[in-house]
């Protein structure tokens, strides 16, 4: 009877293969993805609930993916890392499948061990070519030991979520080369026309002799033609669109609190009083993201201020830190296409030292653009 049923289970494994692999091209959020992959587990895999952690890329930071059968808000300001939670590290280094026994529970973040139940919990690395991607956590009642093909079943559905996570990464990446020649692109037209003709006018410009009135009239006309090549050439995205964000500006201002304690976040009084505009959480996080890590790479900061504020009709959010020495140089590219996510969003985003030994970071919306 066990061998006419293991054939059964590799059909189901391979039918969620082919499901999972059809989702690739489909939009939508992570959490529409990584939910029904832990849904098809516990249905594949005889398990009752599961919870997949990932590293996420665009925030840099491991982040619960999805879940089935437990609230997926519960770990909405996890701090999980492979130092935290040492069964993760284990599982991931050895690529194995790792069953979580009553001694091991240490394993698990001080914070989570409350979930845990007379249960068995399992550890599935979602991993494939020396690449780690996450894992995926499960667990069912009572408490009874994984067969050997189901600790195979889960492997290999680990693997599959390997696979299918380095084929959106794929696709995330022909997204942004498709960004990228945009930008070429507008580059280019940019050039071709709005700067031969402000050239032209340089040089009009650059003799001493007088102007007539008929060169007067050409120049104007070829400032206001160059005006208009401009403007309708920036009527096109500028460049990258910011991450979908599953958690607010205040829970991620915590996290970074949490996640980097020698940097001395704080949030200026009554700043968690001003409301963010809903379309204006992933810019504001992709900012604030960006100017945290530019302060920890160029500076030594004891001290990293965050003031939200709504002045003169603009969502206001600044970001100084200390600790600038020596020769400040020029911001890196983070910063730089966080303006141009800004633009895209009618506001701007500046930054620069305001004090010999500080930087300032400032994302102004307009909030009727927000």
């Amino acid at each position: 009877m066990e061998a006419a049923a293991a054939p059964a289970v590799r059909v189901d494994a391979l039918e969620l293969f082919v499901e999972l692999l059809s989702r690739v091209e489909t939009g939508g959020a992570s959490d529409d993805f990584y939910g029904p992959l832990c849904e098809a587990t516990c249905r594949v895999a005889n398990m009752d609930r599961a919870v997949i952690f990932r590293y996420d890329e665009a925030r840099r930071r491991v982040r619960a993916g999805g879940a089935y059968g437990i609230d997926p808000n519960l770990f909405a300001d996890a701090h999980v890392t492979v130092e935290s939670a040492p069964v993760v590290r284990r599982a991931l280094m050895e690529d194995t499948v790792i069953e979580v026994t009553e001694a091991d529970e240490r394993e698990i973040p001080a914070e989570y061990r409350h979930l845990l139940r007379d249960a068995t919990l399992v550890c599935t690395p979602i991993s494939a070519g020396g690449h780690w991607s996450g894992v995926l956590l499960s667990d069912r009642a009572p408490r009874r030991p994984l067969t050997e093909p189901e600790r195979d079943l889960l492997w290999t559905l680990g693997k599959t979520a390997a696979l299918v996570t380095a084929a959106r990464t794929a696709t995330f990446q022909q997204a942004r080369a498709r960004q990228l020649q945009e930008r070429i692109d507008l580059a280019r037209e940019v050039h071709e026309s709005v700067i031969q003709r402000l050239f032209g006018v340089q040089l009009a410009f650059s003799t001493d002799a007088e102007l007539p009135r008929e060169a007067r009239e050409r120049i104007a006309a070829e400032l206001q033609a160059a005006l208009s090549e401009l403007r309708r050439a920036l009527q096109r995205p500028l460049g990258r669109t910011a991450p979908e964000s599953h958690t607010t500006l205040l829970q991620e201002i915590r996290r970074l609190q949490h996640e980097h304690r020698d940097l001395g976040i704080v949030l200026a009084r009554g700043s968690d009083r001003v409301p963010v505009p809903r379309g204006l959480e992933a810019l504001a996080q992709s900012v604030l993201a960006e100017a945290v890590r530019n302060a920890r790479k160029h500076a030594r900061p004891t001290r990293v201020d965050v003031r939200l504020d709504q002045s003169e009709g603009a969502w206001v959010m600044e970001i100084a830190n200390d600790g600038v020495s020596g020769r400040i140089g020029s911001a890196g590219m983070g910063l730089r296409l966080a303006a141009l996510e800004a633009l895209q969003a009618g506001g701007i985003v500046e930054f620069g030292a305001r004090e010999p030994d500080v930087w300032r970071v400032r994302l102004a919306v307009p909030l009727d653009r927000a």
